[in-house]
């Protein structure tokens, strides 16, 4: 098919991730930088472009979008999106954004800020490396992560890149054998004696929270995370994955306001087309960061780092007109999204979470719990945007008993032939186990803002009649596939 120019430009500036497929059009995860008349709950992993966010960039680049390939162009128009983003989220004074391709390369961020902490380099402590982004492990070792970035073809994953200290990677899972969710005392214990043997081998200690891991975890609490930090003081860094998008603007300025990085995404939950990312700084983040690393001239751009940044001056100062027009049409997203009260969100999410009950239900399937099983009573607290993501269990049923034997791979497979009745819903994740030990088949079904803008416009017996009917269709897809 032929796209728009537009949507040509959104396939390019980023990683092999969203090249199309000249036979679908597609990129690898059955999406596209242009709307389709397609059934998705899909923003778990990635999203189509609404016909909304399309006629805005149309509007907004009435004449193209080729001048943001000049350097000052680009600088110009990332300042302004700053501006949006910060008057979105209502940053505090002092915060500033850093811009990248994608949510993987903002591991590179904060490696960049701890850099020259301690002599003999960074212990880089993920976790749930299994629930974020499997790139992750490479860019968070200070590696490549592909065979290219959106600056240069021809690195290899894996190999290093210039410039960095000496990483030490370290993980802590997010779930038991059984894939029952870890309780945050259980982890930040793990945690502590990690930061302890970091700062004894004369590392620094990088610990990584997940606010919104792929199956909607929220963990460690911030109340441990002020544990931690009581007890180490300076010696220790954290950094917030919430590259989901699935967080308030209370817990962002909560992380902030503790010196917390946090990393968002906007092809996630807001709802914009893959890929892109910023991390958010707290104040005086740029200031107390490490020389740019030599080899950051082969990922970033000079106008996607904030003003200030040592060593900044040695990045390329080009454009990357397809970043900037991914980055936009999220904004656009996120923008109408802030908008809305807690109570018109609260409405709209209810209203899906009783649909996708109904849903798990019909097909004898399992909710896997967002919460470790200590919180479970406080759930309802759980964070309204994580709400918006389901995951299910197709392998056992409400009570837990063993509904199916289908493995993770069958899931994989099942996700992919759902593409062709169009129904798109979020990849498989590995959270549930068999009881031969192989992991169990999931399947993810989650809002995204401009379905929540777009349900919010109805009213209640409408909204709840059209999440009937999709859900029926997400059955009548699946279905035939389980049994």
């Amino acid at each position: 098919m032929n796209i728009s120019e537009l949507a040509d430009w959104m396939t390019r500036g980023g990683d092999a991730r969203i090249v199309l497929d000249p036979a679908t059009a597609l990129n690898r995860y059955h999406s596209a930088p242009y709307p389709r008349d397609v059934l998705s709950f899909a923003s778990s992993t990635a999203n189509d472009l609404s016909a909304d966010a399309m006629a805005f960039l149309e509007t907004e680049f009435a004449e193209g979008a080729g001048a943001l390939e000049a350097g000052d162009a680009y600088a110009s128009y990332l300042d302004k999106m700053r501006v949006r983003i910060s008057a979105a989220y209502s940053l505090p004074e002092g915060a500033d954004i850093f811009f990248a391709p994608s949510g993987t390369d903002l591991e590179y961020v904060a490696l960049l800020a701890v850099a020259d902490r301690k002599p003999n380099g960074i212990a880089n402590l993920l976790l749930g490396a299994d629930e974020v982004g499997s790139g992750c492990i490479h860019s968070a070792a200070g590696r490549y992560f592909a065979n290219e970035t959106a600056l240069v073809n021809g690195v290899k994953p894996g190999d290093s890149i210039a410039g960095f200290p000496p990483i030490e990677m370290g993980d802590f899972p997010v779930r038991n054998p059984e894939g029952e969710a870890f309780d945050s005392e259980t982890l930040v214990g793990h945690m502590e004696m990690a930061i302890a043997n970091a700062l004894a081998d004369g590392r620094f200690p990088l610990v990584h929270v997940v606010h919104g891991s792929k199956t909607g975890l929220v963990l460690p609490h911030l109340d441990d995370i002020d544990r931690l930090k009581a007890r180490f003081a300076g010696d220790v860094a954290f950094v917030v994955d919430a590259c989901q998008a699935r967080i308030t603007t209370q817990a962002i300025h909560d992380y902030l306001a503790r010196g917390i990085i946090v990393f968002l995404t906007g092809s996630k939950f807001m709802g914009g087309p893959p890929f892109s990312g910023f991390a958010l700084l707290p104040a005086g983040a740029v200031n107390a960061a490490a020389r740019l690393a030599s080899g950051m001239a082969t990922v970033f751009r000079r106008a996607e780092v904030p003003t200030g940044w040592a060593g900044a001056e040695a990045l390329p100062d080009s454009g990357n007109a397809g970043l900037a027009l991914r980055l936009s049409a999220s904004l656009f997203e996120l923008e109408r999204f802030q908008k809305l009260s807690i109570n018109r969100v609260t409405r709209v999410v209810s209203a899906f979470n009783q649909a996708a009950g109904a849903l798990a239900d019909q097909l004898r399937a399992r909710k896997v719990a967002a919460t470790p099983a200590e919180d479970a009573d406080e759930e309802i607290q759980h964070p309204i945007e994580m709400q918006t993501l389901v995951t299910l269990d197709l392998c056992h049923n409400e009570n837990g008993a063993v509904s199916r034997t289908l493995d993770f791979d069958s899931a994989v497979a099942i996700h992919k032939a759902m593409t062709s009745d169009g129904v798109r819903l979020g990849q498989p994740v590995r959270c549930v186990k068999l009881p031969d030990g192989r992991w169990g088949a999931t399947l993810r079904v989650g809002l995204s803002m401009p379905q929540v803008v777009r349900l919010d416009g109805l009213g209640d017996a409408e909204m709840a009649a059209w999440l009937q009917s999709s859900m029926d269709r997400i059955a009548g897809a699946l279905q035939p596939r389980l049994d």
